[in-house]
């Protein structure tokens, strides 16, 4: 995946926040408070799919349309299987 110069500062800049406090600090003062909630219920629907959740119960729980979850779905089987997330597969 290549990005931009914006993209590869962004990137940088998050990188280098350093506790949880900050990251919220830093992600409520570039997101819109619609944009933070949007993509912290992305986070979840991976983390649910992960958990073998079935899809129409991830719309309920999450109040996110059925589409919303599919297309989780296919980003998260897109990822690289290097790309490590907050959390994981039990089996």
């Amino acid at each position: 995946m290549s990005f931009d110069e914006h993209q590869a500062d962004l990137i940088r800049y998050l990188l280098a926040i350093d506790s949880p406090e900050a990251m919220n600090e830093a992600l409520a003062s570039l997101l819109t408070p619609a944009e933070y909630q949007e993509i912290s219920k992305r986070l979840q629907i991976f983390k649910l799919l992960r958990e073998g959740v079935p899809h129409r119960k991830i719309a309920e729980t999450l109040g996110v349309g059925i589409a919303t979850v599919s297309r989780g779905s296919r980003a998260l089987t897109a990822l690289p299987s290097s790309t490590s997330l907050p959390f994981s597969r039990t089996d």
